[in-house]
């Protein structure tokens, strides 16, 4: 008999209310909208307590990277409730400040908006062409938002609730997982039908609605392009998806 956590079964732990937020990819005024609206819903309701998790690539391919990180880094230093976890791109943009690479993630995906949500552009053409802006965009990032990237953890649980960028590896133990898989993996967690230990709330695959499985939530709706941020709400057992658009 399998051992796991369906959708349907899955909890929260009592007096607990927990949201999960989907990719946001640069969209700081879609990030703003949303903490506004579920902080106004905590602050009527007044649940027992709470936490508010974002899943993860908070910069690239949107406009305002840059800003989406000095909101998240003033969330967390307000307010311990406040998770954010790390997803690739998100890694990433670390990777690329320490060692700049022309063929890597930040380059080839969504890294020159990011630069210029800091003023800098970047030609990253060559590594020899990029030299230039990357070394004025080492200058243009604050180090609280290399601190930020730096400390996201790459998972939280509460419950029968896990959440991460990305995925699991089916059949390795939760707290085995490995960072890569965490914020990278897509086929083989996908293609698992079996259920987790718990359920898993990942973003880090553009779908068109919230993907609700038997064993996994992805809340990843393209917000960059698409203008929807998407949330989940937790309470118990009661599941409500909300949305920020524009």
């Amino acid at each position: 008999m399998a051992v796991g956590v369906s959708c349907t079964e899955a909890s929260t732990p009592e007096g607990m209310r927990l949201y999960a937020v989907g990719d946001i990819h640069g969209r700081h005024d879609l990030l703003a909208a949303m903490h506004a609206r579920l902080m106004e819903e905590i602050l009527h309701d007044r649940p027992a307590d709470w936490r508010i998790i974002y899943l993860g690539d908070y910069v690239d391919r949107g406009s305002n990277s840059r800003g989406v990180l000095e909101y998240l880094a003033n969330l967390r230093e307000s307010d311990p409730r406040v998770i954010a976890l790390a997803g690739n791109h998100d890694v990433g943009f670390l990777d690329f400040l320490s060692n700049p690479d022309p063929f890597g993630l930040f380059s080839c995906h969504g890294g020159f908006e990011t630069a210029l949500s800091y003023g800098v552009e970047i030609d990253l053409t060559s590594r020899e062409a990029m030299e230039p802006g990357h070394a004025a965009l080492v200058r243009a990032v604050p180090q609280r938002h290399r601190a930020l990237l730096a400390t996201l953890p790459y998972s939280v649980s509460f419950g029968d609730f896990f959440f991460c960028h990305a995925g699991i590896r089916p059949g390795v133990p939760l707290e085995d997982q490995t960072p890569d898989d965490l914020t990278w993996i897509r086929r083989a967690f996908h293609a698992h039908e079996g259920l987790h230990p718990k359920l898993i709330v990942h973003g880090h695959t553009p779908v068109r609605a919230p993907e609700i499985c038997s064993n996994r939530i992805n809340l990843d709706t393209g917000a960059w392009h698409t203008g929807r941020l998407t949330a989940l709400k937790m309470e118990g057992r009661e599941k409500v998806l909300i949305e920020a658009a524009c």
